[in-house]
């Protein structure tokens, strides 16, 4: 992956989703139609934090986060996700 031009302001992380599982464990396929948004991603870029609080995700890391959080980008031919750090549930 390319590194991207650009830095996210406060406390904002630029996510790159995962991809979807194409397949169940029991081995069926899942049509494109019928996948559900991935809720996982890794961490592209972080913003330096507000005087509050500090980012705790690093650059690299994998995270899971809200369905709905965020706003999708479109970066280079590529899809991304910007939020809060507040909206990221865990690192995985």
């Amino acid at each position: 992956m390319a590194k991207i031009n650009i830095k996210p302001l406060a406390d904002r992380v630029l996510i790159a989703p995962l991809a979807a599982e194409t397949q169940t464990a029991s081995g069926i396929y899942i049509p494109d139609t019928a996948k559900e948004k991935p809720q996982n991603g890794k961490v592209i870029a972080v913003g330096p934090g507000t005087k509050d609080e500090k980012i705790t995700v690093k650059v690299g890391d994998t995270v899971l986060y809200g369905k709905y959080a965020g706003t999708e980008l479109k970066l280079e031919g590529a899809d991304y996700i910007m939020m809060r750090e507040s909206d990221i549930l865990a690192i995985v």
